[in-house]
């Protein structure tokens, strides 16, 4: 595995400068839709060369997790394509995944404030209860068989472009991961439907998923995580690892620093080499400043070196040597 700095491309400066503080060679990058074109890209990827950054993961909100492809509206065929243009141009680059979210209200969350663990900082809370009390975010009503149906369809357009591309697709599960949250049917909620979904594609290698530790976490209903680690290893599913804890499952919890939620994350460390994941891996959400709401430089510094240091052990236990250890 590799650590990656995931950040923004508008923000791309300082962010590339805190990566290389860290010792982190690796990037994930977010693109705005301004920044999506061979321009935007091709600047990116020079500021990177500057910092001696290598970028291997990418992908854009307004089209991962586009609500026209999602709905499967009318105007799909026009999103479906810019999706594709944003895969060729990532395939130009030699950038070889693109990020894909079937959440066409991003991650739910009740919203960010302190919590028993955020250190007097800001954290992401979610609270079932009042998910549950909010109106539909469903406006068209689509079913769980026509959210399926038109993943099918993105697949069939998306897929030959990939291939030709070289680009992997890796797929995030719907957070937080529930059958169905504020009316919208969930595509991703457990290890079942990741399993249908690489059905669909044929099991084309070119289909993988982002490991999103922090789901499994929010709902053990989700599967069994190191079980779950083990298969989607052996079939080289898992793309991109997003290494989070949580304080406790649903119906509550808040976002935590890896050593103060309820999951060992050290044994989801040594499960994940021992398995001989190939991931990239990532810190996935750091603490939020209480008088800003901007996520802290501190806390993603510490979070990552807390990261570098669980791999690095745990490929010093499983026999692993020399340069790029713990990198």
């Amino acid at each position: 595995m590799r650590v990656i700095s995931e950040i923004f491309s508008q923000n791309r400066i300082p962010a590339m400068r805190l990566a290389r503080e860290m010792g982190v060679s690796h990037l994930g990058v977010t693109f705005s839709p301004e920044d999506t074109c061979e321009r935007g890209v091709q600047e990116v990827l020079q500021a990177a060369g500057e910092y001696q950054l290598t970028v291997v993961e990418a992908g854009s909100p307004k089209l991962q997790k586009c609500p026209s492809i999602i709905w499967g509206r009318e105007d799909r065929d026009k999103w479906i394509h810019a999706y594709n243009e944003f895969t060729r141009v990532l395939g130009i680059a030699g950038i070889p995944v693109n990020y894909l979210a079937w959440q066409p209200n991003g991650m739910l969350r009740s919203g960010i404030g302190p919590g028993q663990h955020s250190h007097g900082m800001h954290t992401f809370l979610c609270n079932l209860t009042e998910l549950e009390a909010r109106p539909s975010l469903n406006p068209d009503q689509v079913t769980d068989a026509a959210l399926w149906d038109n993943f099918r369809y993105f697949l069939e357009k998306a897929l030959p472009v990939c291939e030709r591309e070289k680009v992997r697709l890796a797929l995030h599960p719907n957070d937080p991961p529930l059958a169905n949250v504020c009316g919208i049917p969930s595509l991703i909620w457990n290890t079942g439907c990741y399993r249908k979904a690489f059905a669909l594609a044929g099991d084309s290698p070119y289909l993988g998923m982002k490991l999103c530790i922090g789901c499994w976490l929010e709902n053990p209903a989700f599967g069994n995580l190191l079980e779950d680690i083990e298969e989607f290893c052996r079939k080289d599913k898992i793309i991109t690892v997003h290494f989070r804890n949580v304080s406790s499952p649903l119906p509550q919890f808040e976002e935590t620093l890896a050593e103060d939620g309820y999951a060992d994350m050290i044994a989801i460390m040594r499960q994940l080499v021992r398995c001989g994941c190939r991931a990239n891996i990532s810190i996935d959400h750091a603490l939020f400043h209480p008088e800003t709401g901007r996520m802290s430089e501190t806390s993603c510094a510490y979070m990552t070196g807390y990261l570098k240091g669980l791999l690095h052990s745990a490929q010093a236990e499983a026999g692993f040597s020399g340069e790029g250890v713990g990198r």
